[in-house]
């Protein structure tokens, strides 16, 4: 099984800056298809507009933190199985913790390489339940 590249990915990154790299990163992977938002707000309008297969978000944004939009998320009967994957600066294990307990598919630490951010992707669409979008067999 391989993943599919052809899903929509939702990028959630309220710096400018990391937003940029996250699309180039997922685009040199090979997504075709990535959005990018820089709020959590605009990210669940879009979520609940669009139909995406993967949701990359930071964790420490405001004024909705991105423990705040997984958990909307995981309370939303539509969105509730959609691949989550937290990026986080903090290198302690309570957030990464915390994002596990809220129920993210995966997480990944800045500064990383597209190469990590692909095993991340491939390592969430073999954990999540409902995986079919992230997967073509």
């Amino acid at each position: 099984m391989t993943v599919n590249l052809e899903m929509r990915v939702l990028v959630v990154e309220d710096t400018r800056t990391m937003a940029k790299i996250l699309r180039n990163l997922l685009k040199l992977i090979g997504f075709m298809h990535v959005d990018a938002v820089f709020d959590g707000a605009t990210a669940l309008r879009m979520l609940r507009a669009n139909k995406y297969g993967l949701v990359i978000s930071d964790w420490n944004m405001q004024p909705m933190t991105g423990q705040m939009l997984l958990e909307q998320i995981r309370a939303d009967p539509g969105l509730e199985s959609l691949p989550f994957i937290v990026v986080t600066a903090d290198t302690r294990l309570a957030p990464v913790q915390t994002a596990k307990e809220a129920g993210a598919s995966g997480y990944v630490i800045k500064p990383f390489s597209g190469e990590t951010l692909k095993q991340k992707i491939v390592a969430a669409a073999s954990n999540t339940a409902n995986s079919t979008s992230l997967l073509v067999a």
